[in-house]
């Protein structure tokens, strides 16, 4: 079992090298860092099964499951993650998922997801069999929960212009911009404070 941080979300890794925190909200969104349709495709991390292996232990699951995931089972998560994409951004966006994206998602959702189950020493753990598919189910199901239910129509996309990180804003002001404040909401503050000094007058002497 890996042990997983106390504090939530994902640790990312910046193009030039820095590391920071990003909690999406939910663990479908946890997945979509990996990679991604068209232009996120340049982001894909999940090259082999290990990848995939690697992704579940950092993610929200817990206990991480001991998973065995095929190739075939790998690109059927990619195909899906790709679908999840384009359809959280069509809800930032107000606009209606295309069908063909639900249905990959409601494909995914309609098999065996992980069981969890209480272990002799009363800690949380996951029964029978653990694949690629039934790791993919529990995250399609997530999807499905936060598509259909309360924070649907707080998804959102980081307000900064070179960020397309999503996450779901479960703020009680539901006031969330950025998709962290130590990289996107630091960079704002840091611009801001610049653009208040280029225009202040100088100082008397």
């Amino acid at each position: 079992m890996v042990a997983k941080s106390t504090t939530p979300g994902l640790l990312l890794t910046t193009p030039a090298g820095t590391s920071f925190r990003f909690d999406p909200g939910a663990l479908c969104l946890e997945l979509l860092p990996t990679g991604g349709p068209d232009a996120f495709a340049r982001y894909e991390v999940l090259h082999t099964p290990a990848d995939l292996l690697d992704w579940a232990a950092r993610s929200r699951l817990t206990p991480t499951p001991a998973l065995e995931v095929t190739e075939e089972e790998l690109a059927d998560v990619r195909r899906t993650r790709d679908a999840l994409w384009r359809t959280a951004i069509a809800r930032t966006r107000g606009e209606p998922p295309a069908p063909g994206d639900l249905g990959l998602v409601n494909e995914a959702a309609a098999r065996p997801p992980l069981v969890p189950a209480v272990g002799p020493d009363g800690a949380r753990r996951w029964a029978g069999p653990a694949d690629g598919h039934r790791l993919l189910s529990t995250v399609a199901r997530d999807a499905v929960d936060l598509l259909t239910g309360p924070w649907a129509h707080r998804i959102r996309m980081c307000a900064a212009d070179d960020c397309h990180l999503v996450y779901v804003d479960t703020s009680r002001p539901g006031r969330r911009r950025w998709c962290s404040m130590e990289r996107c909401g630091n960079r704002h503050k840091v611009r801001t404070l610049r653009a208040r000094r280029d225009t202040e007058p100088p100082a008397p002497d």
